[in-house]
């Protein structure tokens, strides 16, 4: 996640800079950081946000990470996030077999979930870079 699809995030919460803080567990400062592209957003920090919007922009029932990407039943059989029915918050569970890749590495699968339709669906502020705009930023 860079630091401008995590404004948008942010604006799309509807939050302050200070109460997103507050949400994270992390400092003011930090968000400041990640906002001007300082630091350098940490894997927990990105699921953290995914994890809000997703339950921020809850509408109706979500597509399944195996429907999305048409998983074989071997591969399902192999993935927590089938074993766990959590095929709408992937993103948030180590080990899955995306796209029949085991991912370990929290910056490899963030990265390959950022691609997926799974995120992309979660809220189309994320991929949309006018949304927002006039939210409370501090």
């Amino acid at each position: 996640m860079d630091n401008e699809q995590f404004i948008l995030l942010r604006k799309a919460l509807k939050k302050t800079q200070a109460a997103l803080a507050d949400l994270l567990g992390v400092s003011v400062k930090a968000v400041h950081s990640y906002e001007q592209g300082w630091r350098k957003i940490p894997a927990h920090v990105e699921r953290q946000m995914y994890f809000l919007i997703s339950r921020k922009e809850k509408k109706g029932r979500k597509k399944a990470c195996w429907a999305v990407n048409d998983c074989p039943p071997k591969v399902k059989r192999s993935c927590p996030a089938w074993e766990f029915k959590s095929g709408d918050m992937c993103w948030m569970i180590h080990g899955t077999q995306c796209q029949g890749h085991s991912c370990h590495d929290s910056r490899d699968v963030m990265g390959r979930c950022r691609e997926c339709g799974v995120i992309k669906a979660l809220s189309p502020a994320f991929y949309d870079k006018g949304a927002g705009e006039g939210e409370p930023s501090e």
